[in-house]
């Protein structure tokens, strides 16, 4: 048997960095907003004539070990490699990932690849949890990855990955709830006016939130009401995807960012900047970095009838553009039967 598993990464639209604990808990009914995309994590696990064996398709590399529990911890597949211990997969497993986002997108590529593995590797030894109904496919994600990064980690990437669509995750009391802002039948036109560019720049996240989320509890004043005025944002957009209103979306997302990118050194950079700047005079209603910043995505929201123009001149300023197309559906896990014999070494 092969088993195969998929899920969409995201862009968030407005409200993150609101989803770390103990923000969540302490600004008390906080909201993020933000959209699946078709630019897909996979997992893929098979039968295998050894321990467990675990690799990356596109960073090409990989690690085995007798059983799941001898698996070692570290490297760039760490939070796989987390996530197969956890789930004390068996022996003779072959776990093989791979990711369409560019490394350090900012586009929650980690989050989504964590989700398509903990589902994976439930399936993989019987299990047929409901985990869009279910908090604890969450709770462990996030767990894992504070583990990995050594550092709080959000939750709204999770439910993108699980999702799909765009949506609004609120995060109350007693747990969170996905608000769906848009049927899948309207989603296309919003789907036109979005461009998607990496700058080139990989960032790292952990570090730019650890320190967004320190300084709100160390009381900094900007900090403070720079993350109050983005959870006045989120709740504002929230309400203008749900009525259509695009120029609205567009003046909030700018408003996102300009409070954003004062929040920690380091958020934005010469290269965000330089897109920013050369989608808004291509026709750019509004941009905003994806993710943490530090570099990256940088998502636009673009007039009617300038999408072409908005790309070509990013294109033409050397950035590399992302195809953009709203995941109407978030994670599948499928199975087949294998063919042929079964491998006896993992792949290079």
């Amino acid at each position: 048997m092969i088993l195969e598993a998929t899920a969409p990464t995201r862009i968030d639209l407005a409200g993150g960095t609101l989803d770390i604990y103990p923000i969540s808990l302490l600004e008390g009914e906080v909201v993020t907003v933000n959209l699946a995309v078709t630019i897909p994590t996979r997992v893929r696990m098979e039968r295998y004539g050894g321990g467990v064996a675990v690799s990356s398709q596109d960073l090409g590399v990989g690690v085995e070990a007798p059983d799941a529990a001898s698996l070692p911890i570290g490297g760039p597949l760490d939070l796989v490699l987390r996530a197969v211990r956890y789930a004390e997969v068996p022996a003779r497993t072959r776990v093989v990932t791979a990711s369409e986002a560019p490394r350090g997108s900012g586009l929650g590529a980690s989050s989504s690849l964590l989700v398509a593995t903990l589902a994976a590797c439930d399936r993989w030894k019987g299990g047929r949890r409901t985990w869009k109904a279910s908090g604890d496919l969450v709770e462990v994600a996030a767990r894992l990855e504070a583990q990995s990064i050594a550092a709080p980690t959000g939750k709204q990437d999770y439910y993108a990955a699980l999702h799909g669509g765009l949506n609004a995750v609120w995060f109350h009391l007693d747990g969170e709830a996905v608000e769906q802002l848009l049927p899948p039948r309207r989603l296309g036109g919003l789907e036109e006016h979005l461009v998607l560019t990496f700058t080139g720049e990989p960032h790292a996240s952990g570090l730019t939130n650890w320190s967004m989320v320190r300084a709100y509890l160390d009381g900094v004043p900007e900090t403070v009401r720079g993350l109050r005025a983005i959870g006045r944002i989120s709740r504002q957009m929230r309400e203008a995807l749900r009525g259509g209103d695009l120029r609205l979306t567009a003046r909030l997302l700018r408003e996102e960012w300009e409070q954003r990118r004062t929040l920690a050194a380091g958020v934005s950079t010469p290269e965000i900047e330089r897109a920013v700047r050369t989608a808004r005079r291509a026709g750019a209603l509004a941009s905003k970095v994806c993710g943490a910043g530090g570099g990256g995505c940088v998502v636009s929201l673009v007039r009617t009838g300038k999408k072409d123009a908005v790309t070509q001149a990013l294109a033409a300023e050397g950035f590399r553009l992302l195809p953009v197309r709203i995941a109407r559906t978030g994670l599948r896990v499928r199975a087949r039967a294998s063919r042929g014999r079964r491998s006896r070494r993992p792949p290079a």
